[in-house]
């Protein structure tokens, strides 16, 4: 019987720089495959290498055209699974849907259930994935998820900025589980702030629940997407005295004007990761630093291939 000591990795076209430097990490070339569109727009894949008996991982970020990737991913997988191989773990830095946990209203979906049973029944065995918004997410699936988290990433750049009798706040009350991290990990007080959220896009902040005078910030969440929340909870924290403000999250959508709106802040530097490809949004931006989770990932897949735990990670 043939045994395979290296991963076959495939790279969907949502973020074909992260897998790239994914392989780049491992040491492999990435699979060979076919990504086209029919005229009319429907996806059109082909694997152009045996997959047959392997252990086979797709990286796919499913943000900012969450529709066509997440169809995409699931191609991708019927492919694989059609072509024989052993086990197909869909690597998904950022899981899209990942807001539409529950009915938190009358006649709404719970979204992100029906993206884990289109996953499993296109025939993912395994999910890779780095900072739910939600943690419980990985309970709607019947299949193995390795969630990994970016802080220790993070934590690495943020250390080098030498951060004076520093303060992790929770820019809102859904942030507190990780900015607690945070805090844990720095050695630093915790604070929260309490606002009242106008409308999808705007946030108005009520209160502070802490000690933030004189003190370094940094405002931790999970995810930016408008960048509203960070930036009105930085202007909270100079306003009850805060000396300098700091940003960090993991998931750096910043759709629309977000970066404007960073760069135009109070912000001092803000840090997040590349599991959402960033493209011309950055392009000028002095605030935002980028670091790299493809180590964090291409170690998750090499402990998996080796049946190793990843807990630590």
């Amino acid at each position: 019987m043939l045994h395979y000591s290296q991963p076959l990795l495939f790279a969907g076209s949502s973020h074909p720089a992260l897998a790239e430097e994914i392989a780049n990490n491992l040491g492999i070339p990435l699979g060979k495959m076919k990504l086209d569109q029919f005229p009319d727009g429907e996806t059109e894949v082909q694997i152009l290498e045996s997959v047959r008996g392997r252990e086979v991982f797709v990286v796919q970020s499913v943000a900012l055209d969450p529709n066509f990737y997440l169809m995409e991913l699931m191609i991708i997988i019927d492919a694989l699974r059609r072509a024989s191989a052993k086990d197909i773990v869909a690597v998904i830095p950022y899981f899209g849907y990942c807001r539409q946990d529950r009915k938190d209203k009358p006649r709404v979906p719970i979204t992100a259930k029906l993206v884990a049973n289109l996953l499993m029944e296109a025939g993912a065995t395994r999910i890779l994935t780095v900072d739910l918004h939600a943690g419980q997410l990985q309970g709607f699936f019947d299949i193995p998820v390795d969630h990994l988290h970016g802080m220790n990433t993070l934590l690495e750049e943020i250390k080098k900025a030498h951060l004076k009798d520093c303060v992790v706040v929770a820019p809102d009350i859904g942030s507190v589980k990780v900015a607690r991290s945070y805090a844990d990990e720095l050695g630093s007080d915790l604070a929260i702030i309490e606002k009242k959220r106008l409308s999808a896009t705007e946030v108005r902040d009520v209160t502070i629940i802490g000690d933030v005078t004189g003190k370094d910030i940094l405002l931790a969440d999970d995810m930016c997407s408008t960048g509203e929340t960070l930036v009105s909870a930085a202007k909270a924290c100079h306003e009850k005295g805060a000396k300098r403000v700091f940003g960090v999250f993991t998931h750096g959508l910043c759709v629309g004007d977000s970066v404007e709106k960073i760069e135009n802040s109070l912000l001092e530097t803000v840090w997040m990761t590349n599991t959402v490809p960033h493209s011309d949004r950055l392009k000028g931006s002095k605030k935002l630093k980028v670091v790299s989770i493809a180590p964090l990932l291409a170690h998750a897949i090499r402990s998996i291939m080796a049946d190793e735990s990843i807990s630590s990670l």
